[in-house]
């Protein structure tokens, strides 16, 4: 059998689980057989879509949509795949070698499962042991200078608001109480009021994102996860608004045959009859 058909049988092969996946992408990536779109493709130009998939799996979770779920995992798998492979034709490392580096990273982060340390600790107490040993991996590496160093900057800004905050806050910068940083944004609230009167558009977006940072900080004092808070939140908006536009038709009117006094009293209706059921 020739490579050529070994590989036709390993892609046609549903049995064959990773391997037929990273096949396909191999092909996929032939510079001379392969799809010329995934050919043009970098880790660039990939990484959006790597961030979409992730979004996607944590819709479906929220969904609680199973079928879907098996689906984004895949879409997300894949990712991981096009990268290994694009890093595997640049000689820089094959999917081996990342399966490899996950698998040693898990044994040394899980000393109590797979090292001799005693499993009798709460989850608090194994989650600061999980802090504590990612902190000595990053005081090993020479270029980390920085407590708030390996906080992903591509992260949504939110999530890397609070990471950025828990760094802080593990080496002490930090407010002791909850009422200090409420306080806190009371007085960036009216810094932004005073950048809306007085000052220009670049100086008011800064004090808005201020804002925005130290209400992140409230979420991780409450031990709130703000992009959850705001997931809810914005769930919440479209089901009353839905439910705006709905009873506006049962008027034979759309929301732009509306008004503003109407749309809000119907969602006042709206908002109590959600409190009702």
């Amino acid at each position: 059998m020739t490579d050529s058909q070994k590989s036709d049988a390993l892609v046609r092969d549903p049995s064959a689980g990773i391997a037929r996946l990273l096949e396909i992408m191999r092909r996929l990536r032939d510079p001379e057989t392969g799809c010329p779109w995934d050919i043009e493709q970098d880790f660039a130009s990939i990484a959006p879509y790597t961030i979409e998939e992730a979004y996607e799996v944590a819709d479906a979770i929220e969904r609680g949509d199973m079928s879907d779920l098996r689906d984004e995992l895949g879409d997300l798998l894949l990712q991981s795949v096009y990268h290994a492979q694009m890093a595997a034709e640049g000689g820089h490392f094959t999917f081996d070698d990342v399966v490899r580096s996950i698998s040693d990273k898990m044994l040394r982060r899980h000393p109590h499962v797979f090292g001799d340390e005693s499993r009798e600790k709460s989850a608090a107490q194994q989650t600061e042991d999980w802090e504590k040993i990612k902190a000595a991996e990053r005081a090993g590496r020479p270029e980390t200078a920085s407590a708030l160093d390996g906080v992903a900057a591509g992260l949504p800004a939110l999530t890397r608001a609070i990471k950025l905050q828990n760094r802080a806050a593990r080496v002490g910068f930090d407010w002791p109480e909850t009422t200090q940083v409420v306080d806190k944004i009371a007085e960036e609230a009216r810094e932004l009021v005073e950048a809306r009167d007085t000052l220009g558009p670049e100086e008011m977006a800064e004090e808005y994102g201020d804002l925005l940072f130290v209400m992140a900080n409230l979420a991780r004092h409450l031990d709130i996860d703000p992009e959850s808070a705001l997931r809810a939140a914005n769930a919440k908006f479209t089901r009353r608004f839905k439910g705006v536009e709905s009873r506006l038709a049962e008027r034979g009117k759309t929301p732009a045959q509306s008004d503003l006094a109407e749309m809000d009293a119907l969602w006042d209706a709206v908002k109590r009859d959600e409190k009702q059921s």
